[in-house]
């Protein structure tokens, strides 16, 4: 059930599609504060946990922390940080009550879960608009499916890009293309797609090509994917500010950038130098932007990255010029403690400054309204403006898209990658621990940098990162210029790292089976322990233990140096210790507390009792991934069920029911396949 709340005079997000009806009357479970600041608080009780909030820092379990809705550029993930790039103003309590609440207000929120006072939780907004959604149901999982269906169905990328990606920041020019795809395939390591980040634009500037950098732009798309190989072009949030670039001198007549009060068009800083941000919560203007995604499609393009779409502002120009008078005024003085900290202080408060916020503003269909009290929505809406353009442009294709920063709704027009990270294994477990509370707010496709962004990776680093990615659907390697290059191929261990990548493709009917299942039902594809052994009272006490889709529980390791690691059993489960996808052992292990040894070459993974794992043969990239033939390993007692999902992976008919067929296996090792015939060998486990 979703009872639906209003205070104040919110802004439509859009954010929701399912018509509620509007309640009158006290805000069920939660405690209305009219104070200074609107305030919602709830007493926790001891046993008390709260999950969601999306991408965020922490744990899965977000209790003891400040939280902040505030998207933000920010790429040092630490404990003490409040906010990332996105904003999902989705929580679940569980513990004597059982809960769920969607707090739709674009402005700063922040929450307050027992960090001031251990047994309260506080939720304070900046602007006292918001439209709230309160959900009542019998357990997580159905509070969560309740509040999907709210928010509309999750995107679905095509199948290609559930294979192996890579990136790096410094890819400058066709022959470093040209050579990270020949060294993946003369060493035959898998790869679908290669990205390109700001370097292949005319100096920065979005929806061109450098044209001595990239000469033959179109020939290079071509051949590569005749190899089967995709580029994934970025395109960012600024447009460049430059007498004879089309899309400035567009976006200037037609008056589709953000504006001051006083009408001028607002200055910022960022890659370019001077930009001007298109006005994307203006229809007109998100229509007009989303369109120049055409200039890519009409060379073979097949997917982008959105990024620095919170948006990120390097500096505004008025508080730039003011910071550069008072920085002046310091020569030649003698610097003390305090004079120092406001000298260094000055420089570090250019960037990314909140107040900068108040200064633009957005023509809306409601009226005119500052920056500051939506600034959440912007990085949604430069998505959906690409989503609905792709509509319009490609109706019946499939086009990767995934985006940087986020609000509740963009999830129907993309994914996300889980921003810059560091070469740090806490980062590589952060990222891990955010799957499922993004899952809970319809996020599905979505991973983190393999290896992480910025800093030096250690190779055994990258081999764990890439064994602990094999069920993310977003698996890219992805690092900044200035770093240790760490495509797969640098390294010494390449047999470790084709071995695991040779997995994944092994793995891809099953990964995309669960995937289309998740995003068509609205449901999760990873999963903690405590959602579905809701009467295991330490199920909720592991936060580094995932089940990715309905048979298989995964368990990475995520310290250097280990050679095994700690894992929980809710219940008997058969373990498989891949060291190839043809190279692998199994054993059965009761409920229960069990240290497990898995060398650096060696990942671990457990079929749940009565299912099952299906394993394709693999192939170098995902075109070459064939499903006529089926390895089935099965984890039976009585009798295991499968629902198997397949299509062709680029179309929309996602509603066919010949996409479904039901694997069967008996406890005597006897099969069955109903619906388009499938030649399946059967392991039991």
């Amino acid at each position: 059930m979703v009872q639906k709340y209003k205070f104040g005079k919110p802004f439509p997000t859009e954010a929701v599609v399912e018509e509620v009806a509007l309640q009158e009357g006290e805000l069920p479970y939660l405690r209305v504060e009219q104070g200074e600041k609107l305030c919602f608080s709830y007493h926790l009780e001891q046993e008390d946990e709260v999950y969601g909030l999306g991408e965020n820092v922490r744990g899965i379990n977000k209790r003891g922390w400040l939280y902040q809705s505030c998207c933000m550029d920010e790429p040092n993930h630490l404990e003490d940080r409040h906010s990332l790039y996105a904003s999902h103003n989705f929580l679940v309590v569980k513990g004597t009550k059982l809960f769920g609440v969607f707090l739709d207000a674009p402005g700063i929120v922040t929450f307050d879960i027992g960090y001031t006072h251990l047994d309260e939780m506080r939720i304070v907004f900046e602007e006292p608009d918001v439209m709230v959604y309160v959900l009542e149901g019998d357990s997580i999982l159905e509070l969560v499916k309740e509040f999907r269906t709210l928010i509309g169905r999750s995107y679905i990328p095509p199948k290609w890009a559930f294979g192996y990606q890579q990136s790096r920041w410094g890819y400058k020019t066709e022959e470093d293309i040209y050579h990270v795809a020949k060294m993946h395939r003369d060493n035959h390591f898998p790869l679908d797609s290669i990205y390109l980040d700001i370097d292949y634009m005319e100096r920065y500037k979005d929806f061109t090509i450098d044209r001595e950098r990239m000469p033959h732009f179109e020939e290079m798309v071509k051949k590569l994917k005749e190899d089967h190989i995709r580029l994934v072009p970025i395109i960012d949030a600024g447009v460049k500010v430059e007498q004879g670039y089309h899309v400035y001198e567009e976006g200037i007549e037609k008056g589709y950038f953000c504006k001051e009060q006083d009408g001028k068009e607002f200055v910022a800083g960022v890659w370019p130098g001077k930009v001007h941000f298109p006005d994307v919560l203006n229809k007109d203007a998100r229509e007009w932007f989303g369109n120049q995604y055409q200039f890519l499609l009409e060379k073979g393009v097949e997917g982008f990255w959105n990024d620095m779409n919170e948006p990120s502002i390097f500096f505004a120009q008025d508080r730039l010029d003011r910071t550069i008078d008072e920085i002046a005024a310091f020569k030649g003085k003698n610097l003390g403690l305090d004079t120092f900290e406001r000298f260094m202080g000055l420089v570090g408060g250019l960037a990314n400054n909140t107040e900068d916020f108040k200064k633009f503003y957005h023509q809306t269909e409601n009226g005119t309204i500052s920056h500051d009290k939506v600034h959440n929505l912007f990085g949604y809406n430069m998505t959906r403006a690409a989503g609905e353009a792709f509509e319009r442009l490609c109706p019946d294709k499939r086009i990767l898209m995934f985006s940087r920063s986020s609000y509740v709704g963009m999830h129907r027009y993309g994914g996300i990658w889980m921003g810059d990270n560091k070469s740090w294994w806490q980062h590589m477990l952060l990222n891990f621990k955010m799957q499922p509370s993004l899952n809970m707010v319809g996020i599905l496709y979505t991973g983190g940098d393999i290896g992480g962004f910025g800093a030096d990776a250690t190779e055994d680093l990258v081999i764990r990162w890439t064994q602990m990615a094999l069920f993310a659907p977003l698996m890219r390697n992805h690092s900044a210029q200035g770093t240790r290059e760490q495509e797969v191929y640098r390294f010494d261990k390449q047999g470790i790292l084709r071995d695991t990548l040779n997995i994944r493709y092994g793995l891809l009917p099953y990964l995309y089976s669960e995937f289309m299942k998740a995003a068509l039902r609205n449901e999760m594809y990873f999963k903690p322990l405590s959602f579905v052994y809701t009467d295991d009272g330490f199920a909720s006490q592991v936060e580094d233990q995932l089940l990715a889709g309905d048979s298989v529980m995964i368990t990475p390791v995520f310290v250097q140096n280990a050679r095994g690691r700690y894992v929980y059993l809710p219940e008997e489960m058969a373990m498989i210790r891949f060291r190839s996808l043809q190279d692998y052992d199994t054993k059965r292990y009761p409920s229960g507390h069990h240290y497990i040894e898995a060398d650096l070459g060696e990942t671990l993974l457990f079929v749940r009792k009565n299912k099952m794992l299906i394993l394709s043969e693999g192939g170098e990239y995902t075109d070459a991934v064939k499903t006529d033939y089926l390895k089935v390993l099965a984890f039976v007692e009585d009798k295991a069920e499968y629902e198997w999902y397949e299509d062709d992976g680029m179309g929309k008919d996602y509603e066919n029911p010949q996409n479904i067929r039901k694997i069967t296996v008996s406890a005597d090792g006897a099969c069955a396949c109903e619906g388009r015939p499938v030649r399946l060998e059967v392991e039991m486990l």
